[in-house]
């Protein structure tokens, strides 16, 4: 590299600043060589840097030296060149037969290209191991072990560009309206009750370790108590869980915590947030406040707390219908079992959707992937779906049987309103079928699909059905928003669920959740019910995924203390636990509430990319393994013995 280069002769534009409006000009861009094309006496180059492209032009007429040193050009070879800004010109068009723009349309520097006068070559480039390009084939593994080189592709910096602009936004957000970036401590003690810790021994404190933090929690409420009001952080937790393809072991969090609040006010600030967001990424104004659901109700219409609003197919449960018309009106002895067992009986209704009726924004996003999914292929893309197949049927039944279910039960509606391919309905008597129809709103041509079994089960199984159909018939992407963002708050959930294994209650979200007022009642022993408790707790979703989830915290000793005794958690135990926290609520702990924003989610949906390690510069793979640097690697038996620890790995 020349220092004198960088030193004297300065870069004065983006490799993706350049317009028209700057023709004539001498430019100095700094660069990547993203692609070269050898004309003989016209050599092109694209330059590539974070902003964009710039096609830079050399010919010996105009500076000998550069065009002989633009030879030796390779891909991903990093150079300086400075030169002039040109019109891109004309062309001659062999199918028009006359002379056109030579512009790139598709480019945002695409009507000039630079002359260049003078080139530095500041470092070569072996080939990589992969293209630096738009789209990809390269697998998974291969693109992580070369991270660096997978970050350079336009997409990714595209996403962490936006990502460091929503990390900017927020901050800015957040002090605008009173609150304090404050910092918490990754390594503190462990306390049951969340994910599993990472821990982490201490060479100081023999046999004892920190454990590290998987939210702030107990220590934002602490700042509640010691009075500073409004708390945020954007801050690294911790979760050694079995991941997934949206969980990593280390994430981000948009940590939020206010004192002399209600629910509502918690609400108005997120909601801000986020059409701040939205508007400074997409320029789109969301509109607020966002639709709130219950709990129960999200449960019962769409079997799981984030339902997915772009669509329709909401659930409709039978039980009662089941119940009326009994074994008289023909009813399927296995749902009489069921029914009796306090089973769940749920049914939704697929409908064909009418030709022109596809959302357009979605028919151009499953376009788009077919043509991803197809690149060195003249393979045609199939045309929106109308309705289920039946191969299409037999692929859905195969998938619910994936997940646990015995089969998948149907009435296809026939245009004279006989009920086919409805073997549990054969003896099904006239009555009972026009119950279900005006139960589901079925009609002639609709598809009803059925589910029954344990409540939790059928929930599931449901909710995750809802989807796969609403992708397989077009009615969302696989992947992004499909051109809409629909947001709402479900609200109102239980505090405690029961374990079955166990016999006992447990916190649904965690114990320092506030108790609605009118359900205090059900924590007294006169009147002792915690399936009747309901919370304020609140998570804010958009289009099928949790963004983030908060409550109200208990602030109130005597409450405190009811919470625990439901949980089974003894004074004692109670003391050892949280001790800390209950005695920082002895000293005048103002009502408090807070919330936990996903930033890595809302990056990935705000950003509509195909998966969350996109929008993560450097993250793990599905085993927790880092295949860039090897981590997580071994230790020398020293280093364990400093920490009072040792290793035994599992016999092979």
């Amino acid at each position: 590299m020349s220092p004198q280069f960088i030193s004297k002769v300065k870069r004065t534009h983006s490799c993706g600043a350049l317009r028209a409006s700057d023709i004539g000009k001498d430019v100095v861009l700094f660069g990547w060589v993203n692609n070269r094309r050898d004309h003989g006496d016209l050599i092109f180059i694209d330059l590539r840097d974070r902003e964009g492209l710039t096609q830079i032009k050399f010919a010996p007429s105009i500076a000998q030296e550069a065009h002989d040193l633009a030879e030796q050009l390779r891909p991903e070879w990093v150079i300086g060149i400075s030169g002039k800004v040109a019109s891109r010109g004309t062309q001659f068009s062999k199918k028009e037969n006359k002379e056109v723009s030579a512009a790139n349309p598709n480019l945002a520097t695409g009507e000039i290209e630079v002359y260049v006068t003078a080139i530095e070559v500041f470092n070569k480039s072996e080939t990589p191991p992969f293209e630096i390009s738009e789209h990809i084939s390269a697998n998974d593994e291969l693109r992580l072990q070369h991270r660096y080189l997978d970050l350079r592709r336009p997409p990714l910096q595209k996403a962490l560009i936006t990502r460091a602009k929503m990390n900017a936004a927020t901050r800015s957000y957040f002090v605008d309206n009173g609150f304090l970036e404050l910092e918490t401590p990754f390594m503190g003690r462990y306390t049951p009750g969340g994910a599993r810790n990472f821990l982490v021994p201490s060479r100081l404190n023999a046999g004892k370790f920190y454990a590290l933090a998987e939210s702030p929690q107990l220590y934002k409420q602490l700042f509640m108590v010691a009075g500073f009001e409004r708390y945020f952080q954007i801050v690294k937790c911790f979760r050694d869980e079995d991941l997934r393809l949206d969980r990593q072991p280390e994430f981000t969090q948009i940590d939020v915590e206010m004192s002399f609040v209600a629910q509502d006010d918690i609400f108005g600030i997120i909601e801000g947030l986020l059409k701040r967001l939205w508007k400074e990424v997409h320029g789109l104004d969301i509109p607020t406040p966002f639709p709130r659901l219950n709990f129960d109700e999200s449960m019962e219409k769409y079997g799981n707390d984030k339902p997915d609003l772009r669509f329709g197919m909401a659930h409709v449960t039978l039980n009662k219908v089941i119940e009326k018309f009994g074994a008289e009106g023909g009813v399927a002895p296995m749902w009489e079992a069921i029914q009796q067992k306090g089973g769940l009986i749920k049914a939704f209704v697929v409908s064909p959707v009418q030709p022109g009726q596809h959302d357009q924004s979605v028919v151009k996003a499953k376009e788009e992937a077919f043509r991803r999914a197809n690149p060195n292929q003249t393979a045609k893309v199939p045309p929106p779906p109308h309705e289920l197949t039946r191969k299409d049927i037999e692929e859905t039944e195969a998938y619910v049987m994936g997940m646990g279910a015995k089969g998948l039960a149907r009435a296809k509606i026939a245009e004279n309103g006989d009920w086919t391919q409805a073997p549990l309905f054969k003896t099904a008597k006239p009555e009972l079928k026009q119950a279900i129809l005006d139960a589901t709103g079925a009609k002639p041509g609709d598809l009803i699909l059925f589910q029954f079994g344990p409540e939790a089960k059928v929930h599931t199984v449901m909710a995750n059905l809802r989807v796969y159909l609403a992708k397989k018939l077009w009615l969302i992407p696989e992947y992004g928003s499909g051109g809409k963002w629909n947001f709402l708050w479900v609200v109102n959930p239980p505090l405690f669920e029961y374990d079955e294994e166990t016999k006992t209650w447990a916190a649904a979200h965690h114990a320092f959740t506030r108790p609605m007022d009118e359900c205090l009642k059900y924590l007294q022993p006169e009147s002792f019910d915690p399936a009747k408790v309901y919370c304020y707790r609140y998570d804010v979703v958009l289009n099928g995924f949790e963004i983030g989830g908060g409550s109200i915290r208990l602030h109130n000793p005597e409450t405190q203390s009811l919470v625990f005794k439901a949980l089974g958690i003894s004074d004692e135990d109670a003391r050892s636990k949280f001790g800390f926290l209950l005695d920082a609520l002895k000293f005048g702990a103002p009502p408090h509430g807070g919330i936990a924003l996903g930033m890595d989610r809302l990056a990935f949906l705000i950003t509509e990319t195909e998966s969350l390690r996109d929008v993560i510069p450097f993250p793990k793979t599905q085993k927790g393994t880092d295949l860039m640097t090897g981590a997580p690697g071994d230790v020398d038996e020293k280093q364990l013995r400093d920490l009072y620890v040792k290793s035994t790995p599992p016999q092979k």
